[in-house]
C-alpha cells in the first residue's frame, strides 16, 4: 500500500536526519513524503543535497512556561502555524502525519488530526521531550527508539522501532579506504572524538591533554572539534607525534565511523543509533544541560548493556580519560571486542523501514 506521509522533523539534526531517513525508506516502498522543517539556518544547511525530497518550513517556536508573559506571542504564532499546517496537509492529501519530536512537530500533528489523518510520534530518547509528551496524548501510536521510554506513555499503543538511520549510514564502508580519506594509517587503533555539531569544549580539552597517553597506546585520532574550538584544538595538535585528522565538522560521518575502533561522544539518540550501527565501542559524555538530563538516561541504557562507558562532564579530565582508554585497550583488545559485540546487539539498523511498516499497517 503506497501512502502519503507528512514528516515533521525540523529544529535539530537529531530530529531532521531521522526524518529524512524515514522519507528515504518510504520512497523505496512507493510512498510519498512532505517534510516539514523549521526556519532555522541549521535546517537549511542540513537539507542540502536532498533536492529529491519536498521540504516546507514551519514557523514554529519553543513553548515557554505556562504563566510566562511569552505565552501570549507564542499562542498567537502557534495559531498561525496551525492554520498554515492545515492547508499544507490538506493540499498534500496526507494519510498520516509523523512527528519526530521538538516543537516544529506539534502544530503539524494537531493539524493532521483535524484533517482526519492518522497521527504518529517518534521518540528516540530514553526520556521523551516536552513536545512528544504533549503530542503523545493525541497520537494514534507512539513509536520509540528505546524500550526504556515506553513507561512514559502508559495506556498508549507503543512500539519499539529503533531510531532511523540515513541510507548511507547502513551501507558497508571499507575501513582502509576510510582511513585513507582522513590521511591515517592502517594497523593502528583509531580514536574518533565527536561532541556533536557544536563541539564540546570539555571533551576537546581532555583529549588534547591526554595526547601523550593516547600516542603511548599506539593510537591515532580523528578529532571533530566543532567550529568554536577548531583553531585552538588544531594548534594543540601541532607537534603531536601521533597521526591525526582535526576537523571542525565532518560531512562524511559514515567514513569517520568506519575508520574508528573506539569513540568519545555525546549521548544524543541519533549519535547512539549511528555508533551502534557501526558496532563502535564508545566512551559517552552526556551533555549536562540537555533537557531533563535525557542524555545521561540514554548513556545508562548503553552502559548497562555493556556497549559503552559513561563519564560525566565534570569527571572528564586528561588523566581520567587516559586511564580509561588504557583500561579499554588492554587485554589484546578483548574489552573493546566485547563492547563492540554489545553495540551490535543493541543496534536496530532497519528502524526507518520499521516505522514505514508500522504506519502502513495502522493506515489500512
Amino acid at each position: 500500500m503506497a501512502i502519503r506521509i507528512v514528516i515533521a522533523c525540523g529544529g535539530t539534526g537529531g530530529h531532521l536526519f531521522p526524518g529524512i531517513a524515514v522519507a528515504e525508506a518510504l520512497r523505496e516502498r512507493g510512498g510519498e513524503s512532505l517534510i516539514l522543517i523549521s526556519e532555522k539556518e541549521i535546517d537549511a544547511l542540513a537539507i542540502r543535497g536532498h533536492d529529491d525530497f519536498s521540504f516546507r518550513t514551519v514557523p514554529a517556536m519553543a513553548m515557554p512556561r505556562l504563566f510566562s508573559p511569552k505565552m501570549i506571542p507564542f499562542s498567537l504564532r502557534f495559531l498561525r502555524t496551525l492554520r498554515h499546517c492545515n492547508r499544507m496537509i490538506s493540499d498534500f492529501s496526507a494519510d498520516a502525519v509523523l512527528g519526530m519530536g521538538g516543537f516544529t512537530s506539534l502544530a503539524p500533528l494537531m493539524a493532521g488530526r483535524r484533517q482526519g489523518a492518522k497521527v504518529f510520534i517518534h521518540e528516540s530518547n530514553a526520556f521523551p521531550g516536552k513536545a512528544n509528551r504533549l503530542a503523545g496524548r493525541g497520537a494514534d501510536s507512539v513509536l520509540l527508539g528505546m524500550s526504556a521510554c515506553s513507561r512514559h506513555f502508559p495506556g498508549k499503543d507503543v512500539e519499539v522501532v529503533g531510531t532511523p538511520l540515513r541510507k548511507v549510514m547502513r551501507q558497508e564502508h571499507d575501513k582502509g579506504g576510510a582511513l585513507a580519506h582522513f590521511g591515517l594509517e592502517e594497523g593502528k587503533k583509531t580514536l574518533l572524538v565527536m561532541g556533536g555539531s557544536q563541539g564540546a569544549r570539555g571533551i576537546n580539552r581532555a583529549v588534547t591533554g591526554a595526547l601523550e597517553n593516547i600516542s603511548g597506546l599506539g593510537m591515532q585520532v580523528i578529532h571533530l572539534t566543532g567550529p568554536a574550538d577548531f583553531k585552538a584544538i588544531q594548534e594543540d595538535y601541532r607537534g603531536a607525534t601521533l597521526p591525526h585528522a582535526v576537523l571542525a565538522f565532518c560531512h562524511e560521518m559514515q567514513l569517520a565511523y568506519a575508520a574508528a575502533d573506539i569513540a568519545i561522544a555525546r549521548s544524543g539518540a541519533s549519535s547512539l543509533a549511528e555508533l551502534s550501527a557501526f558496532s563502535l565501542p564508545t566512551i559517552l559524555v552526556p551533555f549536562p544541560h540537555a533537557t531533563d538530563d535525557h542524555q545521561t538516561l540514554n548513556a545508562r541504557v548503553y552502559e548497562d548493556c555493556g556497549a559503552a562507558k559513561m563519564l560525566k562532564e565534570e569527571d572528564i579530565q586528561a588523566r581520567s580519560l587516559g586511564m580509561l582508554l588504557d583500561e579499554l585497550t588492554a587485554k589484546n583488545g578483548a574489552v573493546l571486542a566485547d563492547m563492540a559485540s554489545a553495540m551490535d546487539r543493541i543496534a536496530i539498523r532497519d528502524a526507518a523501514e520499521n516505522i514505514c511498516q508500522s504506519i502502513e499497517t495502522r493506515c489500512r
